[in-house]
């Protein structure tokens, strides 16, 4: 009986450690005697945005100094009124020339984080990207969730392929920029990039632009993009957004209003 009752007792012990690893909690342990706290993270995690006041830089999933030990970003110098353009691209459709003229015209360098696909199918407009003075980023081959990847083969297979795509376009080789897809990741994503030589960019401004059939008005657009502006902001947006493409002249014109410049990634770093 006694067996029985602590066989149940390990079992349920069991399970509520699981529930606490994926709930990400923490728990107490004894250590040599002497209660301690242990945290416990989940291994998937989604980037994430806290805005507490207009004009002020948002409070990500993790410190700056946390994401700096992994070569990683979100948010530039936050005393400087600079912010960093990045587009994010899973397919061509039928804006980046226009984006790509409304940044020439603000002479606005940007970085377009590019997968498989539209390497494959719009090799012409990553060659402009690159002649226009843009950066072009790994956003990996096939746009999978990347959290769920745990082995560094498999890792390396999705952003080793995007870069020989790029290089067979452009024949240079990719600056080793990376942003997880979905923006889903986790620790040893992170890890596993730094070991490549790469360094991971989240964002610290974005907003729900890439829904084809459900895109936002200027007005939706303006709220968010001149409301939630900050210093040293790396901003977010997808090129395949028509609102993105419609208002970019304006919107570039009243950041610029406001006091900013625009930087590059390397400038982070």
């Amino acid at each position: 009986m006694k067996k029985i009752f602590k066989r149940k007792q390990w079992v349920i012990g069991t399970i509520i450690f699981i529930m606490l690893y994926f709930l990400g909690a923490e728990i107490a342990i004894l250590v040599n005697g002497h209660r301690e706290k242990l945290a416990i993270q989940t291994s998937a995690q989604n980037w994430g945005l806290g805005f507490s006041s207009e004009g002020q830089p948002p409070t990500g999933n993790a410190t700056k100094d946390e994401l700096k030990k992994y070569d990683t970003y979100y948010l530039g110098d936050t005393n400087k009124k600079v912010i960093y353009l990045t587009f994010d691209a899973g397919y061509e459709n039928g804006y980046t020339a226009s984006i790509l003229d409304t940044l020439k015209k603000h002479k606005v360098p940007a970085t377009f984080f590019l997968v498989g696909n539209y390497i494959k199918t719009s090799p012409e407009l990553v060659k402009r990207m690159v002649e226009e003075g843009h950066t072009v980023g790994n956003h990996t081959y096939t746009h999978p969730d990347m959290s769920h990847i745990s082995s560094m083969e498999e890792f390396c297979k999705e952003l080793n392929e995007l870069e020989a795509a790029y290089k067979e376009v452009t024949g240079t080789d990719m600056v080793k920029y990376y942003r997880p897809p979905q923006g889903k990741y986790s620790v040893n994503n992170l890890k596993m990039a730094k070991e490549m030589g790469y360094k991971t960019f989240f964002w610290s401004l974005a907003y729900v632009d890439w829904y084809n059939d459900k895109q936002p008005s200027k007005e939706e657009a303006f709220k968010k993009l001149i409301g939630r502006i900050h210093p040293g902001a790396i901003v977010l947006l997808h090129s395949t957004s028509k609102t993105n493409s419609v208002i970019l002249d304006e919107l570039l014109t009243k950041w610029e209003e406001m006091g900013y410049t625009f930087g590059t990634l390397e400038e982070l770093q």
